[in-house]
C-alpha cells in the first residue's frame, strides 16, 4: 500500500506542477506585456506593503487597473464625440467622485504650470543661447 501512495502522492505533485506551467504560458502567451508593473509595486509598497510583493498580487492589481483604464475610456467615447476621448469626457464621468475629480483637476493644473514652465524656460534658454552667438 505504502509504494501505491508514492507514486499517487509523486503524480499528484507532477501535475499540479503542470498546471502551474499552464498557467504561466497562458499569461505569456496572451501577448500582453505588463505596463505598470514597477509602478505598482512601488505604490503598493507606499501603502504599506511588502517592498517585494507577490507577482500573482501586482499582475492581478495591473489587470483591474487596465480593465478600469479600458472601460473608462469607452464610455468617455461614448459620450463625446464618437471614437474620440477629450479631456472634458474624463471630467465629465468623474465628475460624482469627488476624490477623483479633485485629483483630475490637480493633475490639470499641474500639467498647465508644467507647460508654462516649460515654455519660460526653453524663451531664456533660447535668449540665452541667442546672446553667444552675436
Amino acid at each position: 500500500m505504502a509504494a501505491n501512495t508514492l507514486p499517487d502522492e509523486h503524480f499528484e505533485v507532477a501535475d499540479f506542477d503542470e498546471d502551474a506551467d499552464d498557467e504561466q504560458m497562458v499569461s505569456t502567451n496572451s501577448g500582453r506585456k505588463r505596463l505598470f508593473s514597477k509602478e505598482l509595486r512601488c505604490m503598493m509598497f507606499g501603502f504599506g506593503d511588502d517592498k517585494n510583493p507577490y507577482t500573482e498580487t501586482v499582475d492581478l492589481l495591473e489587470d483591474l487597473v487596465i480593465e478600469y483604464i479600458a472601460e473608462t475610456t469607452h464610455r468617455a467615447m461614448e459620450i463625446g464625440r464618437t471614437g474620440r476621448v477629450q479631456v472634458e469626457d474624463i471630467i465629465f464621468l468623474v465628475r460624482k467622485d469627488q476624490r477623483k475629480y479633485a485629483r483630475v483637476k490637480d493633475l490639470l493644473t499641474m500639467n498647465e504650470e508644467l507647460k508654462k514652465a516649460r515654455k519660460a524656460f526653453d524663451e531664456i534658454k533660447y535668449v540665452g543661447n541667442e546672446g553667444k552667438l552675436k
